[in-house]
């Protein structure tokens, strides 16, 4: 097979490694639904539904799923169900190719403007403050200048976190004490960003959503003090959500979306759960390309998402 540039074989063995746990559900699953048939029919399709929404794929992502793997059938009039892992495989992969929901970019991409200005979003415990360490760690890997910013003064601990992140991965940190205007220090972060040549400035906010109304005047006036410094700030928003909590992802998902202009999602967690379906649903339902995902705990487990090698390391027999 041949890969993307970026997308290596060592890229690939490290996603099966870290989708095994959902492979295997999946498969198990899969195994029952067909069992005794030598066709694909209503039954086996009944029991493919109960399979998806069971592996957190979402009742709509499934139903569209469904539909299009009735059509073929109707198509081909008859499909064998030794062929249902690939057919699976194809059809997911059109899904979320019809959506458009892909991003060729990685860490040594040509950035669009400098600095680059991220801003992450996420509950408190989605893996936002790893993410924001295995960001800065591959782009500084690929020879980008970083700089990192504590923007959730809500919680100390948020702060000391990020600072020994930042110190463990070599990247600065701009930080005020706990309490500060969130606003106020990504304001330092991106004006340090621009009178330092920095080309990627990650900021991190706080993760709450007990209040809506909050959350969403926070991070609006976080984006508005961005732009005064750096007119197009933040050029990304990253909503980062906990793969392994399934269903809970999608509200989140659902609350941040409404929150704030999220530009693409990273999903996290996804070695320690079989809930990995739940990349697919939420790739297809927010119509919000998931740019990263998270396999594993090292620095290099943070993947660019490759939409036809995900699917492929899930079905492929």
């Amino acid at each position: 097979m041949a890969w993307p540039s970026f997308f290596t074989r060592e890229n690939k063995e490290n996603l099966n490694r870290g989708l095994e746990k959902t492979k295997e559900s999946v498969f198990t699953r899969l195994s029952r639904a067909v069992a005794g048939k030598s066709r694909v029919d209503d039954e086996v399709l009944d029991n493919l539904e109960e399979v998806l929404v069971s592996s957190d794929v979402g009742v709509e992502t499934t139903l569209r799923i469904i539909e299009r793997i009735e059509a073929r059938v109707a198509k081909d009039k008859y499909l064998n169900t030794n062929e249902l892992n690939k057919i699976l495989r194809d059809e997911i992969i059109a899904l979320l190719e019809d959506n458009g929901l892909a991003s060729e970019e990685n860490f040594s991409s040509d950035l669009k403007s400098t600095p680059h200005v991220i801003m992450i979003v996420g509950v408190n415990g989605s893996g936002k403050t790893t993410t924001i360490a295995k960001l800065a760690y591959q782009y500084k890997q690929a020879g980008k200048k970083v700089l990192l910013g504590a923007a959730d003064t809500f919680r100390a601990a948020a702060i000391d976190q990020l600072q020994i992140w930042g110190e463990r991965t070599g990247v600065p940190v701009i930080r005020q004490n706990m309490g500060s205007d969130p606003a106020s220090v990504a304001f330092d972060t991106v004006k340090s960003a621009v009178a330092g040549a920095y080309e990627v400035a990650i900021i991190d906010t706080a993760g709450r959503l007990h209040n809506k109304v909050n959350l969403m005047a926070e991070l609006s006036k976080i984006k508005r003090v961005m732009e005064k410094v750096l007119p197009g700030a933040p050029h990304e928003v990253l909503l980062v959500l906990d793969g392994s909590t399934g269903q809970n992802a999608f509200e989140q998902a659902k609350q941040f979306t409404a929150a704030t202009d999220v530009t693409a999602l990273v999903i996290t967690k996804l070695d320690g759960t079989a809930k990995g379906g739940v990349v697919i649903g939420i790739s297809d339902q927010f119509k919000i390309p998931v740019k990263y995902i998270g396999i594993g705990e090292k620095m290099h487990d943070l993947q660019v998402f490759n939409r036809t090698e995900f699917v492929d390391s899930l079905f492929s027999g």
